[in-house]
């Protein structure tokens, strides 16, 4: 459009040139033909419009918003139109209070009162993308800059009002989880009445008062330590169980050899022992006693 318009005036300026001087007559001619030649250029690089991968285009004339959508490509169009570009690929909006981390600068944290009326501050980022078939729409009723119109208020607002169904304590532990899912629901509702469609919800950091952090804190380390308790315990009862055992089986063996043990079998074993130490290098006479009599054994082995 630009270039129609100057090439127009180029050439309305030719037309008012003195005409009547012969050395203008050239220069007048040559003025024409340039601005002619820009006109066309003009005209067509308005025709052509080229949409890139990831984008569409929606036709604007004179401020009134086309429901035809152009696709990646290039695009013959009415030169008079105005192509605005939207980018329909997944797009991301950070909430953070850590410096340059968040798309606004500085402390850009939610900050929310639970149900206990405890103040946490949240990080979040939104994973959202345009509806294509929407954009004409989401153009007409908010415009170009529907991120800093929608997304961030909106989302802003549903977690506030959702937090007040959780303790502190619930939304840093248990019922984080549920808390996401609880304000994803809420939030996609909206974004799809507005032409957005949310992909995902990412809480990224919940930060608690410093009091609650260390009673949180203690109370898992107390966990712990009971827990570790509670494994000593079990396993001294398997040691102890052990000794039982092992105790009991002795018992057992000593009641079983007691009962079986007779004359004849305490005779036996002394002849095994006589056995052992006539075929022992250290002794040479054994004297056996009658019934009874222990036995006497010389050592004659030489000293």
């Amino acid at each position: 459009m630009f270039l129609i318009i100057i090439g127009i005036l180029i050439t309305i300026v030719a037309s008012f040139i003195n005409k009547d001087k012969e050395e203008f007559a050239k220069f007048i001619k040559i003025t024409r033909i340039a601005g002619v030649i820009i006109v066309l250029l003009g005209i067509s690089t308005s025709c052509i419009k080229q949409i890139d991968a990831g984008q569409i285009g929606v036709k604007s004339m004179f401020g009134k918003i086309s429901n035809e959508v152009l696709t990646s490509g290039l695009s013959f169009v009415n030169p008079l139109v105005d192509v605005k570009t939207i980018d329909v690929k997944t797009l991301n909006y950070t909430m953070s209070g850590v410096h340059d981390e968040g798309d606004k600068e500085g402390d850009d944290a939610i900050r929310v009162l639970t149900a206990d009326g405890l103040e946490v501050i949240i990080d979040l980022t939104v994973l959202y993308r345009v509806t294509a078939s929407e954009a004409p729409r989401l153009i007409r009723e908010t415009g170009l800059d529907f991120r800093d119109k929608i997304v961030r208020p909106l989302t802003r607002t549903k977690i506030r009002d959702n937090a007040v169904y959780f303790t502190a304590i619930d939304l840093y532990s248990l019922k984080r989880d549920l808390f996401q899912g609880r304000i994803f629901k809420s939030i996609d509702e909206d974004f799809k009445k507005r032409g957005l469609i949310l992909e995902q919800l990412l809480v990224r950091n919940i930060t608690l008062p410093a009091n609650v952090k260390t009673s949180i804190e203690d109370k898992i380390k107390a966990e712990q330590d009971a827990q570790k308790m509670e494994f000593v315990l079990q396993k001294e009862k398997q040691e102890a169980e052990r000794k039982r055992v092992e105790a009991q089986g002795i018992a057992d063996y000593q009641k079983i050899i007691s009962a079986g043990l007779g004359d004849k079998q305490l005779q036996y074993e002394q002849i095994q022992v006589m056995k052992g130490l006539v075929t022992s290098p250290n002794s040479k006479v054994i004297v056996l006693g009658g019934k009874g009599n222990t036995p006497v054994i010389l050592d004659t082995k030489d000293k």
